[in-house]
């Protein structure tokens, strides 16, 4: 499935049905309904993937497992909820699992190969592009990257983020440490110092 879907391009958005409208539209099998859903929340379901996987195709197969999980579960759904919230907790634990399914094949950077942080630590910005952020984000150990989105993001204590990938809490609250170093690493190397060219030119 993709944005464009089986309805092809120019097709009415349906602006006019609520999350509701087309929850209980999808439930009773309505295919446009479905198509609709899907593409009213693509562009936040890729946002959330993609900060789980860096890579834009991985994005994509979890993006559409997790909506296939969304059909097959909704029946389960709570109508006085907001529907977006629902879908993201799919999202966050479809992506889990894909990265569970893949452990042997992900990345995995040793605590001693990250350079050791000076006390003068950069301030990272508040105000970072998507595009920083991604770049930043696609240099990180798919663990790292998991963890922090967890913590930092998502709000899963260490306790929880440990039952959902198999390790242990220590486990967890060494990642998310990690993970912050790397960023500081990745920042100073790619942001500050392109930063600097551009002003120099």
């Amino acid at each position: 499935m993709t944005p464009d879907g089986i309805m092809g391009k120019g097709t009415i958005d349906g602006n006019e049905y609520s999350d509701s409208d087309l929850v209980k539209r999808c439930a009773g099998g309505d295919l446009r309904s479905q198509e609709l859903l899907y593409r009213r929340y693509f562009s936040f379901a890729m946002s959330v993937c993609v900060r789980y996987t860096g890579d834009e195709n991985e994005a994509m197969e979890i993006v559409n497992d997790s909506y296939m999980k969304i059909l097959d579960s909704l029946s389960d759904y709570d109508s006085s909820r907001p529907f977006k919230s629902w879908y993201g907790k799919i999202l966050v634990n479809t992506a889990i699992d894909h990265y569970r399914k893949n452990l042997k094949h992900n990345d995995y950077i040793p605590i001693n190969t990250i350079t050791e942080i000076s006390e003068l630590e950069p301030e990272i910005e508040t105000e970072l592009s998507v595009n920083d952020i991604l770049t930043l984000f696609r240099h990180l150990p798919v663990n790292y990257k998991i963890t922090f989105n967890l913590f930092e993001i998502e709000g899963y204590t260490h306790e929880e983020i440990g039952q959902m990938m198999g390790v242990t809490a220590s486990t967890s609250r060494a990642n998310l440490a990690r993970a912050k170093k790397m960023l500081r690493e990745l920042y100073t190397r790619y942001i500050i110092t392109a930063k600097k060219g551009n002003e120099e030119l």
